[in-house]
């Protein structure tokens, strides 16, 4: 997986049209500052309502890595997500948290700075994580050797054994954005055997592919400890 290899071509999935329903969460950034909570309302889908339905344990945390180089897109995706404004967006110095409360269920959501000078505190963060999202430029095909690395690196790290992985192929909605099928294959994903894992298309600026790849997430938030 470490060495990226130009594709000659595979077939891949090919995302449905879809928008983020809008959940209440509460945002905090920078070093030493924790989330406050919030209680969802009835009204809240998507996300939450997939939660409790799969969800066993009630109380259970759901803690989610999202990670990625620099200019990925991991802050405006975080925002897609929250139903936040992403029209200036800054690079992310320390990280951001998205949490939310309902009924029982946690869901946070830790976006990590990918600054080189930033990539080596990543493992601070690794305890406990239950599903791995990795962001790629899909746009940005100088750094797909790079980005394979980060990646590979992460999934041989002993505190994500088995952790779920979602790779979303972002800024799809730019020409030169390489598909995900091509991505995959460059990446050499198809040899990880050791957990369930998805690329998906999206764009993290319009919304598209976003929930189908949320919802992937929601169907294997249990699977690392089966």
């Amino acid at each position: 997986m470490r060495r990226w290899e130009p594709s000659g071509g595979c077939r891949g999935r090919v995302p449905s049209r879809c928008g983020v329903s809008p959940v209440e969460l509460e945002h905090a950034a920078g070093e030493g500052h924790a989330p406050r909570h919030l209680e969802g309302h009835p009204a809240d889908e998507g996300l939450l309502s997939i939660l409790r339905k799969l969800k066993s344990t009630p109380d259970q945390e759901v803690r989610i890595l999202l990670l990625g180089l620099d200019n990925a897109g991991k802050t405006t995706l975080l925002k897609q997500l929250a139903s936040e404004d992403i029209s200036h967006i800054t690079p992310t110095q320390g990280f951001n948290i998205k949490s939310v409360q309902s009924q029982g269920f946690k869901l946070n959501v830790w976006d990590i700075g990918g600054q080189r000078k930033i990539r080596p505190y990543w493992r601070n963060y690794f305890e406990n994580t239950d599903i791995l999202i990795y962001v790629i430029d899909s746009a940005d095909r100088k750094r797909f050797e790079e980005t394979g690395q980060e990646l590979a690196e992460l999934l041989d790290e002993e505190k994500l054994s088995g952790v779920p992985v979602l790779i979303f192929a972002n800024k799809q909605d730019l020409l030169t954005a390489a598909p995900a099928s091509e991505i995959a294959e460059g990446l050499n994903l198809h040899t990880i055997r050791d957990r369930v894992w998805q690329i998906q298309s999206c764009s993290a600026l319009s919304g598209e592919g976003v929930q189908d790849g949320m919802n992937w997430v929601c169907k294997n938030v249990n699977a690392k400890k089966k």
